[in-house]
């Protein structure tokens, strides 16, 4: 009598709804089973391992994924459904709230309208090549109307002006951002990969090219002192000094709580960031990467505008009284709420156009620290400890250049030291010491 453990792997019975496993003639194990597809239907996918196990595994991993609601998305399907899957059951628990706003805009904006018709399975390195070449060629308000539906009679700034005109107003993607929606491409069909839907990511063989740094204006060292004596006896004086000062991110500042805050001490722990989200608005958030939380030293004239700024807020809570709210940021609106990202930038500007300063960004604060520590000669993993940046190549990436001053004067000193070079004062040699030899350089 043959008995359950007598009959081989490949032919034992499984329960319904589990699927089959059996073993192919190139020693290879498939298995095989029905689990929910797009449009709440179910087809049948196919799972390949090494042995039984590792097939078996596969399998499972689908149809629990299955079992929860969670379509699976086959080669067969289309492009657009699978990066539709993959903004809504993928993207969304590995990516920051921001970045997953910015993904969704990439891919209804320019990937599904380019390649969304394109099967997963056929397509090919050629065809996104193509895209990307008709994306950096054509103009982008011809080709999403962005402009047929405005009113003739709006304002001048919201008027009709390019393809509902007929006069095209040439405007092209930067390469910047052509190389951002590359990038989205690739992160979706690594996925892809992964779940072994296809068998390579095609985009990864196509090069878009390094697009250039993005240029910035940092303020020069009399620039700074100006900026400084302009924000003395403004309200956010303390926020913007703190920027100058350590190089925060703009939601860092606006996140900062009197808690992370140890004047005594003179140090500030950034634990989180404030930013404005589609799905809760203004929300607090984890920072931007694991190194970007830190704990910074603080200037002394930093200590002593935050006290300060802490004895003006107190005031501003005793003449609201009950009718303040908050949830004790540091830099906050008079009646105690958190403070809009771009009711800052607003703030920003109006103090450069008092201090009478060429306009920049906010962002450019940070900028400007970073290069003014290194006009000091500051070392860059000093500068990168400080900033919060993940890895040294990064601060020595962005803040590669170098002021035509600083070139300057480091031409000069090659100069001198070509024209003038420095005469050895030698000494009598008695004949007892060895002749000097030249170190060697590694």
């Amino acid at each position: 009598m043959t008995t359950p453990r007598d009959t081989p792997a490949s032919r034992r019975t499984r329960a319904n709804g589990d699927g089959t496993v059996y073993q192919r003639k190139d020693s290879r194990w498939e298995a095989a089973g029905y689990v929910l597809a797009p449009g709440n239907t179910r087809k049948r996918v196919r799972v390949y391992g090494s042995t039984r196990t590792e097939a078996l595994a596969k399998l499972t991993e689908k149809i629990a994924a299955s079992n929860r609601g969670v379509p699976i998305i086959t080669a067969q399907g289309s492009l657009a459904a699978y990066l539709t899957y993959w903004l809504e059951n993928v993207a969304v628990h590995h990516l920051r709230e921001t970045t997953h706003t910015r993904y969704t805009a990439v891919v209804h904006q320019y990937l599904i309208p380019g390649l969304g018709r394109k099967k997963l399975a056929k397509l090919a390195a050629k065809d996104v090549r193509t895209w990307l070449n008709e994306l950096r060629t054509v103009c982008q308000c011809c080709a999403r109307g962005i402009d047929a539906g405005r009113d003739p009679n709006a304002q001048a700034s919201r008027r009709p002006r390019c393809c509902a005109l007929g006069l095209c107003c040439g405007k092209r993607l930067s390469a910047l951002t052509l190389a951002y929606i590359h990038s989205v491409l690739k992160s979706a069909l690594e996925h892809a990969v992964r779940e072994e839907e296809i068998s390579r990511n095609v985009a990864r063989n196509v090069r878009t090219g390094t697009p250039r740094p993005r240029r910035f204006n940092p303020l020069t060292v009399d620039e700074a002192r100006q900026f400084l004596a302009a924000a003395h006896g403004h309200r956010l004086a303390a926020l913007f000094e703190l920027a100058l000062r350590t190089g925060l991110r703009k939601g860092e500042l606006l996140g900062l709580r009197w808690q992370d805050l140890d004047l005594d001490s003179g140090t500030a722990s950034i634990r989180r960031t404030l930013q404005r989200t589609t799905s809760r608005g203004l929300a607090t958030l984890p920072t931007k990467t694991i190194s970007s939380e830190r704990r910074i030293a603080l200037p002394a004239s930093c200590v002593a505008s935050l006290r300060a700024h802490r004895e003006r807020q107190a005031r501003e809570r005793d003449r609201a009284g009950s009718v303040r709210q908050g949830g004790g940021h540091v830099f906050t609106r008079p009646d105690g709420h958190p403070i809009e990202p771009a009711t800052l930038t607003r703030h920003f500007n109006a103090l450069l156009r008092e201090a009478r300063l060429r306009p920049i960004r906010f962002h450019d604060l940070r900028h400007s620290t970073a290069t003014l520590l290194l006009e000091q000669g500051v070392e860059l993993v000093v500068i990168k400890e400080l900033l919060g940046h993940a890895h040294i190549g990064v601060t020595a990436t962005v803040y590669a250049h170098v002021r035509l001053r600083l070139q300057r004067d480091a031409i000069d000193l090659l100069s001198q030291a070509l024209a003038k070079p420095s005469e050895s004062v030698s000494e009598p040699d008695d004949g007892d010491d060895p002749p000097p030899c030249a170190a060697s350089v590694r």
